[in-house]
C-alpha cells in the first residue's frame, strides 16, 4: 500500500465485469426454443439482430438513465399557459424509437387496414418483447396498450380505419401535437377510478352526446402512459358503461380538455409517467355500443394480459442471466460461486422456473395467433391467459428476489441493474388485474364453458403423461370453489408450463412436474433435489465463457 493519506483502489478485485454486450435472443436456448415451438421464422423475423441491440452496453445504459432520470410533469409554460406536457431523459426516447422501429406498438396487425393478426404475429412480437424488457421495463406500457388497443378499436371500423395508420407507423415521434400530423403515434388507457379500482362497474365519469362525439367529464385514478396522443377511457354514458377514444387534441387542432393532477410516486416502473387526471367536457369518440365498455375492452385487456405474461418471464429470464454470469466470475472460499454445490442447485432451480414461464408464454402467445381458425386453441387462450398471469407474474418478485441473492450486497445497490430488477417486478401481478382477479377469471372461464375447459385439461394431462385424478383439475374447476380459487389457478398453470416444456424439453418437463406438481412442495429454491437435469439445466443458462 503507498504511503499517500487516500488511497484509491485502481481495480476492485473478484467483482464480475458489466454485463454487456450479450446477444439476448442467441444466449437464450429457451428463447429459441418457445420461438420455434411457436412457428416464429428467427431470421425472417431479424431476432439475433433485435438481441444483439437490447442486450448492448448502450441499451443497458439507456435502462439505467431512463429510470433515474424519470419523467416530469409540466403544467404550464413561461407564460403561465397550460401544457400537460410529460418530459423525459433522452434514454428513454431512444429506447421507444428502436422499439416501434420493430413494431412492437403494433407489428401484429401490420399487413392489413381490416385489422387481423398474422398466423404468428404474436409469437414474433412475443420474442422482441422478451428481449426488449429486459434492457428495461418501463418503456414497454404504452407499447403494450398500443398493440392491444386495436382490438378495441376494431367495435369502431371507421375510427379503426381513421387511426390505424398512424398506430402502424414505424417512426417515433414524441412531439405533444396532433395526431394526425404525427408518423406513428402511441395509445393509453384510463379505465380505474378512486371509487373502484379493479371494479370498474363503480365508474363515475360521464359521457355525453354532443355534435361529432361526446364529452367526458370526470376523473381517473390511473392513467397509463398520459404522453400517449389518445387514450381508451371507460366512462358512463345514457346507455351505461361505454368505451370512448379520448384524444390529446380536438378535431379542430385545439387542445383537448385533459388535465393531468400529478404522476405517480411509484415504487418502480420509474421510466414510465403514471398519471392521475380530469377530464372537464373532453372531446371523445365512442368506440362499441353504449353500454358496453367492459366487453368492448376486454380484448384489449387479454392481450395486455399477454404482455404481463411475456414481459415477467422475460425480467426473470434477465435476473438468472445477471446472477449466472455473476457467480461464474465470482470467487468464495478457494472457489468460483459456480462450482459450489449449493448454489449449482439454486441457479438450477431458477432456471427450471425460467425454462417453465418461457415454454408457457410462447405456448400463450402460440394459442393466440391460432385462436380465430382453432376452437381448441380459443379455448386454451380464454382458459390460460388468468392462469398464466397468476403463474408467471407472481412468480417474478421472489425470483429475481433469490436470483439478487446470488450476488450478494452488489445486487442490493442500485449501480446494478438487479435492484432496478427487484422494483419492477411485482408489477404485472399488479396491472390489468391482480392475482385474485385472475383466480376468479379462470373460474369464469371454466363455468362459462365447462367442456371446453375439460377438454383443455384433459389434453394438458396427456401432454404430461399424469392420470386426472393427479390434480383433480377437471373436478376443482368445475366445483368453482372461490376459496380454493387460487390453488386451482397455480396448479392450471403449472400443469400448462410442464405440457408446453413437453414439446421441446420432455427431460425439463419431468424435472418441472416433480418438483412443481407431484413431489414434495419446497417453499425456497434449491430445496428440490434435480440431480437428474441439474447439468443440463446450468448449461443452457448461458453459453461457456471462452
Amino acid at each position: 500500500m503507498r504511503d499517500d493519506p487516500v488511497f484509491v483502489m485502481e481495480a476492485a478485485p473478484n467483482q464480475s465485469p458489466p454485463f454487456a454486450g450479450r446477444n439476448l435472443f442467441l444466449e437464450d436456448r429457451a428463447l429459441q426454443d418457445g420461438a420455434n415451438a411457436a412457428g416464429v421464422d428467427a431470421g425472417r423475423e431479424a431476432l439475433a439482430e433485435f438481441g444483439a441491440a437490447c442486450g448492448s452496453a448502450e441499451a443497458m445504459e439507456f435502462g439505467r438513465l431512463a429510470n433515474e432520470f424519470s419523467p416530469r410533469l409540466r403544467l404550464v409554460d413561461s407564460r403561465g399557459n397550460r401544457l400537460d406536457q410529460i418530459e423525459f431523459h433522452p434514454a428513454y426516447h431512444a429506447l421507444m424509437a428502436r422499439d416501434m422501429a420493430v413494431g412492437l406498438h403494433g407489428s401484429i396487425w401490420d399487413h392489413a387496414r381490416a385489422p387481423r393478426m398474422a398466423a404468428s404475429g404474436q409469437a414474433a412480437r412475443a420474442a422482441r418483447l422478451f428481449m426488449a424488457t429486459q434492457a428495461e421495463s418501463g418503456h414497454i406500457c404504452p407499447l403494450t396498450m398500443t398493440s392491444a388497443s386495436v382490438a378495441a378499436l376494431r367495435r369502431a371500423p371507421e375510427l379503426a380505419e381513421k387511426w390505424l395508420p398512424k398506430i402502424l407507423g414505424r417512426v417515433y415521434d414524441p412531439a405533444l401535437k396532433p395526431w394526425w400530423e404525427k408518423s406513428a403515434v402511441t395509445l393509453g388507457m384510463g379505465m380505474t377510478e378512486p371509487q373502484g379500482g379493479t371494479d370498474v362497474r363503480a365508474n363515475t365519469t360521464r359521457a355525453e352526446p354532443v355534435a361529432g362525439g361526446y364529452e367526458i367529464t370526470g376523473a381517473k385514478w390511473f392513467m397509463s402512459a398520459p404522453m400517449c396522443d389518445a387514450f381508451l377511457v371507460l366512462a358512463q354514458a345514457p346507455g351505461g358503461l361505454t368505451t370512448f377514444l379520448t384524444p390529446r387534441f380536438r378535431p379542430d387542432g385545439g387542445k383537448n380538455e385533459i388535465f393531468f393532477q400529478r404522476l405517480k410516486d411509484k415504487l418502480g416502473n420509474r421510466s414510465n409517467a403514471s398519471s392521475e387526471v380530469v377530464f372537464s367536457s373532453a372531446f371523445a369518440e365512442r368506440v362499441g355500443p353504449e353500454g358496453e365498455g367492459v366487453r368492448t375492452i376486454i380484448e384489449m385487456v387479454q392481450m395486455t394480459r399477454l404482455d404481463c405474461v411475456v414481459a415477467s418471464a422475460g425480467l426473470m429470464r434477465f435476473a438468472l442471466a445477471q446472477a449466472t454470469y455473476h457467480v461464474r466470475h465470482r470467487r468464495a472460499f478457494q472457489k468460483f460461486l459456480i462450482d459450489q454445490p449449493l448454489m449449482r442447485a439454486v441457479l438450477a432451480d431458477l432456471a427450471l422456473e425460467v425454462e417453465g414461464a418461457t415454454a408457457l408464454a410462447f405456448r400463450l402467445a402460440r394459442a393466440f395467433d391460432r385462436a380465430a381458425a382453432d376452437p381448441d386453441e380459443a379455448a386454451y387462450a380464454r382458459l390460460i391467459t388468468p392462469a398464466a398471469k397468476f403463474l408467471v407474474c407472481k412468480a417474478a418478485p421472489h425470483f429475481v428476489y433469490e436470483a439478487m441473492e446470488c450476488l450478494g450486497g452488489n445486487g442490493y445497490v442500485e449501480e446494478w441493474p438487479m435492484a432496478r430488477a427487484y422494483r419492477e417486478a411485482p408489477l404485472n401481478a399488479i396491472w390489468e388485474g391482480p392475482g385474485n382477479v385472475m383466480a376468479l377469471d379462470v373460474l369464469r372461464a371454466a363455468a362459462r364453458a365447462p367442456d371446453a375447459a375439460k377438454d383443455v385439461v384433459a389434453r394438458l394431462n396427456a401432454a404430461c403423461d399424469l392420470p386426472p385424478e393427479t390434480l383433480s383439475l377437471e373436478a376443482d374447476l368445475v366445483a368453482g370453489a372461490e376459496r380454493l380459487a387460487r390453488r386451482t389457478c397455480e396448479r392450471l398453470a403449472r400443469l400448462a408450463a410442464a405440457a408446453a416444456l413437453a414439446e421441446r424439453q420432455p427431460s425439463l418437463a419431468e424435472a418441472y412436474v416433480a418438483t412443481r406438481l407431484t413431489g414434495e412442495a419446497y417453499a425456497q429454491y434449491g430445496g428440490a433435489d434435480l440431480v437428474g437435469a441439474e447439468h443440463a439445466l446450468l448449461d443452457r443458462i448461458l453459453p461457456p465463457e471462452d
